[in-house]
């Protein structure tokens, strides 16, 4: 059995740092290839409508999941402070609450999701032609919640104790999964062809969604050390829930503000028609390879500043932050002008040449890379520098400062903005706009937070002296 590792100890921060967010980074680019298949068989196989309909639901599930993915990132901070001050009973305590929790969260997710698809898509403005196998899609989807939340809080928990790789070996056998259940039920069974290829996509989605949680459940119960999980245990801890609750929640409505400026803008393209939605939702889903690259050092940065603050190693914190700006700088940088060099040659994988409408997509979707890959590592910026504050226990400041920089500037730009010029180049170049005001307040905070710490240990070590 692999040991937890601890990440305080006096070693060079880069090698630790490129050892955990490699596996992650891993895990997020698989996780996100297996989403491709998805798009890429039901938009060869069943046209540019089904393709619309799988990828134009993708803000709409972030926007309902993430209020309680937020709660995963309460996890995440819990147990990184406990292992790093070593309360090992106090990681017990919080992996069990949140196990508990998750699964009561993906019930009452998938319940009110799947009752209320159809009226959300209507919400969004889908249009006629697209939302029917949107709605299908999306019940079915809904269907895995409770599989997808505890895989998550699960996922979250090996990686505040330093475990990345099995997190890794999971998604690959459920992604594999995934595809050959693709290529099993909408093209040897030929839904593709009588245009049902979204119900194919949709049973192989939740099956794999199943069969990760399974995985990484069973693993922790087959741990000895205190990243143990036991069914006898599962019950909700009072102070370990408060404080998920304190850092989760508004990581959760920090979340949501981001969703809902993402459905907006959605919304906004989706004026344009079945061809644009399925340009940006292909570019969409190729885009998603450079943010996972870039949110794999933004969970490296929230478990290393937490570590360190749970082990009172409150000089490692600017190092540690300060590292993870310059990997994610370089990552997304990287990822991103290479999706765009290559920005055709991507996009026609999700579509037939000889679809209708092929040449108009591909166009829509060119037009949105060069206003977001091109800036897309301003996102990674701005995401390290969420991890950090979260690290330090900070809650209340990350979340206004995006609901300010992503919700309320995002909705008044397209109001305004797009609403003046009515072109899809005014909705996209809102993005940097954003990220580069929000990464301006999250640096404030953070700066201001992380010497209020160091001030306070001062005082705690004069007054121990």
């Amino acid at each position: 059995m692999e040991k937890a590792i601890n990440n305080t100890e006096e070693k060079p921060l880069l090698p630790q740092i490129i050892k955990f967010i490699l596996p992650l980074m891993l895990t997020g680019i698989l996780q996100l290839l297996y989403n491709a298949a998805d798009s890429i068989v039901v938009g060869r196989w069943d046209g540019p409508n089904a393709l619309a309909a799988v990828t134009s639901v993708g803000s709409l599930v972030n926007l309902l999941l993430n209020v309680f993915m937020g709660f995963s990132v309460g996890t995440a901070v819990t147990v990184a402070h406990d292992f790093g001050a070593k309360d090992y009973k106090g990681v017990q305590k919080t992996i069990h609450t949140s196990i508990m929790l998750s699964l009561v969260c993906g019930i009452a997710l998938g319940i009110v999701g799947f009752i209320f698809s159809g009226t959300f898509l209507e919400w969004m403005d889908t249009p006629e032609n697209v939302i029917e196998k949107a709605k299908l899609y999306l019940m079915i989807y809904f269907l895995g919640t409770p599989a997808n939340l505890v895989y998550n809080f699960g996922a979250s928990i090996l990686r505040s104790i330093g475990e990345t790789k099995k997190p890794l070996y999971f998604l690959t056998a459920s992604g594999i999964l995934n595809v050959i259940l693709n290529v099993v039920l909408v093209i040897t069974c030929g839904l593709g062809e009588r245009g049902l290829g979204v119900i194919g996509v949709g049973v192989g989605t939740i099956v794999s969604q199943y069969v990760s949680a399974i995985c990484v459940i069973v693993y922790m119960m087959k741990r000895k050390d205190c990243a143990h999980f036991s069914w006898k245990e599962m019950r909700i801890h009072g102070d370990k829930l408060k404080k998920i609750i304190r850092v989760g929640l508004p990581a959760g409505i920090q979340g949501i503000a981001f969703s809902l400026s993402n459905v907006l803008i959605q919304s906004s393209i989706n004026s344009f028609k079945e061809f644009a939605v399925a340009g940006n939702g292909a570019c969409a889903n190729v885009e998603g390879f450079t943010y996972m690259a870039m949110n794999s050092v933004y969970h490296a940065t929230l478990t290393f500043v937490g570590q360190n603050v749970g082990a009172k190693k409150y000089h490692r914190i600017n190092k540690v932050f300060l590292t993870c700006l310059a990997l994610v700088i370089v990552i997304g940088v990287v990822f991103g002008y290479l999706t765009f060099f290559f920005g055709e040659q991507l996009l026609s994988l999700y579509l037939d040449k000889s679809a209708e409408g092929f040449d108009l997509a591909i166009g829509y979707g060119k037009e949105r890379m060069l206003y977001i890959s091109l800036t897309y590592f301003l996102c990674g910026v701005m995401e390290v520098m969420v991890g950090a504050q979260r690290g330090l226990g900070m809650s209340f400041a990350p979340m206004v400062n995006a609901m300010l920089g992503t919700c309320a500037l995002r909705i008044l730009w397209v109001k305004l903005v797009f609403g003046t010029f009515h072109t899809l180049a005014s909705v996209y170049i809102s993005y940097p706009v954003s990220w580069v005001f929000t990464s301006t307040a999250h640096l404030i905070f953070y700066l201001v937070k992380l010497r209020q710490i160091k001030k306070r240990a001062k005082e705690d070590a004069l007054l121990t002296a």
